[in-house]
């Protein structure tokens, strides 16, 4: 279900952004006063990586680094990051949200950092269509479960014949039944 609304038209262009070498101590004053929850890693306009105030937590705690000064960026971002294209659809970052269990997608464009979206940014336009994007992933999602086990289920909306709520439907032998209902079967 495309929107029509492209990546590029919300993406924030004014993202956070330090370079490899910045240690820790600064990461976490950058965050603060900036107030944002991740930095952008970035040389010469290009993705590096990403740090979260959880992976500053996670050094802290796990890592027993003491001294943040003394902890270079380089040595605890996040190098693997998904991102998506300024020409993706909405939709399609909802998906990679979903998918990759993030909550923030650099915005890249032949290789170079050109923006930054969130969550946030899409749900700004019309909360509402959180709820039809989260149905279509979640339609998708039991559509590819079936296939995997080789369950051939037909659906619609309706209410559920066993609790009486309206949403999208499972037929079960003689029954059309929530996803709640067909799951306890």
């Amino acid at each position: 279900m495309d929107t029509g609304i492209k990546v590029g038209d919300l993406m924030t262009r004014n993202f956070v952004h330090v370079s490899p070498d910045t240690n820790l101590k600064e990461c976490a004053k950058t965050m603060v006063k900036k107030r944002v929850g991740s930095l952008l890693i970035t040389e010469n306009d290009s993705l590096k990586g990403i740090l979260t105030e959880k992976d500053i937590v996670w050094a802290m705690v796990k890592k027993s680094y003491d001294n943040l000064e003394k902890v270079k960026v380089k040595d605890l971002m996040k190098r693997k990051v998904t991102t998506i294209k300024p020409g993706a659809d909405i939709t399609d970052a909802m998906n990679k949200f979903k998918r990759k269990k993030v909550r923030r997608l650099p915005v890249v464009e032949k290789k170079k950092l050109i923006g930054y979206i969130t969550i946030n940014d899409i749900l700004r336009i019309d909360p509402g269509l959180f709820q039809a994007i989260a149905e279509t992933i979640k339609i998708k999602e039991e559509k590819s479960k079936f296939k995997r086990h080789g369950i051939q289920a037909k659906r619609k909306s309706g209410i559920c014949e066993e609790c009486g709520i309206f949403e999208l439907l499972y037929q079960d032998e003689a029954q059309w039944l929530c996803d709640e209902c067909f799951s306890k079967r």
